[in-house]
């Protein structure tokens, strides 16, 4: 590992330098607060008269094997992404500002006229494909800022690439020619910490985990994609993301994102019949890939099967269950308690161990289970252990009954209240 000082811009404008996103790093996701304060960062430092430079903390990636930035082999960016994408960002935005409103004034500074800026700082002259430039995002990213960069026509896309791109041009238009300035001397003043892992040498796993030691800034999901897929072949990588986890995210896209973690823990809840602390998932699924591995379950199974039971999750939880009758009962249902529970079900069920009708009528009573107890008022500190209780009790060739008869025998505190406990407790209930 060779870790330097070095100006951002420095690191960028290196002839030949490509910067590559892994497919398994998470999306760009920096808004409009963030953008913002860099900016009023940048600014800032830019309108200081002393050599004064601006810490924007480290960068992270494994070198090219050749070693040379004429090779066509890009650095993989595993830290830093959302600072270098936010720059390469701003950047594009300053020189497509400067190509129009600007023509006719000087550069704010030597060294940031628009040819300038996207030939040192956003593509490589001459090459063509990915290799034109600088910076090349995962899949759900790459084409917007391709089009940032080029200033084609934006598309249509969730992506914060385009939202912000659009929030600094509207910012920079407000610019005085002397803010401009403060700015482009702001952007030759960001230092970094320039880390170099040597590929094949150095294990980027773990330098990650060490410097996301607190969680910060990365879900337990993000962290969990990292492992699964940092150390495999770059073929292998590419073919279970593109199969099976990038079609798994698109279905916790947006409002749904933070659901994610909740649903790994959920999985590894019917997989271990243990439940991960909160902020434990990720050192939980790891334990549970080895054991796994122990057994001789691959990585590759192990993401089949997790998209899987994504799929199903997203069914129950996220509204997108196409069948109606099994939505409406998703739908009623206060499942966080159950989702363990109601994987393994729907797991069954679309294995043909059991029929949709005994789907439904299982998830009916569970529906009756929760409903009675909270009308009765009974504490639900036990809930979660008690599906969790009711994972290994389920007879395959008695579905129905023995997933009933567990409901209506269970001990006291995790009692199916009957109709006299259950008509008593209602009868306080204002209609």
């Amino acid at each position: 590992m060779k870790a330097v000082n070095t100006e951002l811009l420095d690191l960028l404008g290196q002839g030949g330098r490509r910067f590559v996103v892994p497919i398994y790093q998470r999306v760009y996701s920096w808004d409009y607060e963030q953008c913002e304060e860099l900016l009023r960062d940048i600014v800032t430092t830019g309108a200081r008269e002393d050599d004064y430079q601006h810490f924007t903390g480290s960068i992270v990636y494994i070198a090219s094997d050749a070693g040379t930035r004429t090779s066509r082999e890009p650095d993989l960016l595993i830290d830093g992404q959302q600072r270098v994408t936010t720059i390469t960002i701003l950047l594009a935005s300053l020189a497509a500002l400067l190509k129009t409103k600007h023509e006719d004034k000087q550069d704010p500074i030597g060294g940031f006229s628009p040819e300038d800026i996207h030939e040192y700082y956003l593509t490589n002259k001459r090459k063509t494909g990915d290799e034109y430039f600088k910076l090349i995002l995962s899949q759900y990213d790459k084409d917007a800022l391709k089009a940032v960069v080029n200033g084609a026509p934006l598309p249509r896309s969730e992506s914060r690439v385009v939202s912000n791109y659009s929030y600094f041009v509207d910012r920079l238009a407000e610019f005085s020619h002397d803010q401009l300035a403060d700015l482009c001397r702001g952007l030759s003043r960001l230092v970094v910490v320039d880390v170099e892992l040597s590929r094949g040498q150095d294990d980027p796993q773990r330098v990650f985990e060490s410097m996301n030691a607190t969680g910060k800034g990365l879900s337990q999901a993000d962290l969990i994609r990292n492992f699964v897929l940092m150390d495999l072949p770059t073929v292998e990588q590419n073919r279970l993301y593109e199969d099976y986890w990038f079609p798994m995210e698109l279905r916790f896209a947006g409002q749904n994102r933070q659901s994610f973690d909740a649903f790994v823990r959920h999985y590894l809840t019917t997989k271990t019949y243990k439940i991960p602390k909160q902020g434990n998932v990720y050192d939980a699924f790891k334990e549970y890939v080895f054991n796994q591995s122990q057994g001789g379950t691959d990585r590759n199974e192990i993401v089949r099967d997790l998209h899987l039971n994504a799929t199903w999750f997203a069914n129950m939880a996220l509204d997108q269950e196409m069948d109606s009758e099994l939505a409406s009962r998703f739908y009623d249902m206060d499942q966080n308690v159950a989702y363990p529970f109601l994987l393994r079900l729907y797991a069954d069920f679309d294995a043909g161990k059991l029929g949709r009708d005994e789907f439904l009528q299982i998830l009916d009573a569970i529906n009756t289970y929760l409903f009675r107890r909270a009308v009765c008022d009974i504490p639900t500190n036990s809930l979660n252990t008690t599906f969790v209780s009711m994972l290994n009790t389920v007879d395959d060739e008695h579905y129905l009954e023995s997933v009933l008869a567990r409901m209506l025998t269970l001990p006291d505190h995790r009692r199916f209240p009957k109709d006299v406990e259950f008509l008593s407790g209602s009868s306080g209930l204002r209609v």
